[in-house]
């Protein structure tokens, strides 16, 4: 049986541990702060789930995705998604993920301004409303717990790694989000502090709600269904260069462009946010995923701000490279 250390219990973590358990690896799962800990990218309520980008392989890893959380729901005996769809917002029809959507057969159309209200969002004048039903968000805090429940890993937290040669396992498999450098220097990552806010909304959850940049195609603010104060709302890849061992609040200027944009497409929402706070992303420069062996050590830096949705799918492949 291989003997496999998993530093760093964050979603990828635990994906790869519920990955490598299901293919019958000896896992353990190190964490160098307790499971819940707030100081890194993976807590907190809910993440979007979506289907739909404007790029085809993140729409199939997407799909793969969908299938994971599904086994790993049958397999916990509780829920990890609730799809209450997704509005994708652009200023013109064709940046949606319209072309890509319809390629791969996933359903999808184009809201009427009025259809959209319906949902409490205001689109602006000649932009464009994409629903795609089959989104919504991942429960994150209840799905790394459903990982660890299912893979039953040993699990040793308050102890941090500062070199590999403390870890004794046949492979070692690094997920460390903002921490991952200081195990792996030449990983190209860059780490920011990003900021969230929460408003008060009442009713029926509201469908997670993406707006795409005009130039990049990459999602620029979201809005999601938080199941406490009702709506979690964030700018996307707008904070500063951080240190992860540094904890910092949520940044004000920050804040105040989330409570603008707020204020301009959900009338529904308590004008002023309930809470506010921060958190870290890892990125690479395109966002794509860091997947790589090196000898005896695996690499998994994949969030780029974008990756919790996939962790099914990492947590296999983490699993495939540490193990084939």
């Amino acid at each position: 049986m291989t003997r496999v250390a998993v530093v760093g219990a964050g979603v990828m973590g635990c994906a790869a541990a519920w990955a490598l358990a299901e293919r019958g690896a000896e896992v353990t799962l190190i964490e160098q702060f307790e499971l819940d800990h707030d100081r890194g990218s993976s807590h907190g309520r809910t993440r979007i789930f979506r289907l739909a980008y404007p790029e085809p392989h993140w729409v199939q890893l997407a799909e793969e995705a969908l299938a994971g959380w599904r086994e790993l729901e049958r397999a916990a005996g509780r829920d990890v998604l609730a799809l209450h769809g997704l509005i994708e917002l652009c200023s013109d029809a064709a940046l949606t993920s319209a072309d890509v959507l319809e390629a791969r057969g996933i359903e999808h159309r184009l809201l009427g301004r009025d259809e959209t209200r319906a949902h409490g969002v205001v689109v602006p004048d000649g932009w464009a409303a994409l629903w795609q039903p089959n989104a919504g968000v991942v429960l994150a805090d209840a799905a790394r717990h459903a990982f660890l429940d299912v893979a039953r890993p040993a699990i040793e937290t308050g102890r941090r790694i500062d070199s590999l040669d403390e870890v004794e396992a046949d492979v070692v498999v690094v997920t460390a989000g903002p921490w991952v450098t200081t195990l792996v220097t030449d990983v190209p990552v860059r780490v920011t502090r990003e900021t969230i806010a929460f408003f008060e909304r009442t009713g029926a959850p509201m469908p997670s709600v993406v707006e795409l940049d005009e130039v990049t195609r990459h999602h620029a603010m979201y809005a999601l269904h938080d199941p406490v104060h009702g709506l979690k709302a964030g700018t996307h890849h707008a904070g500063h260069a951080a240190d992860p061992d540094l904890e910092e609040v949520a940044d004000p200027a920050l804040v105040e462009r989330i409570v603008a944009w707020v204020q301009d497409r959900f009338p529904d929402v308590g004008p002023q946010p309930v809470e506010t706070e921060s958190c870290l992303y890892t990125t690479t420069a395109d966002e794509s995923f860091v997947l790589e062996r090196r000898n005896g050590l695996v690499i998994g830096s994949a969030c780029s701000g974008h990756g919790f949705k996939f962790a099914p799918a990492i947590g296999r492949r983490l699993a495939a490279l540490a193990l084939d």
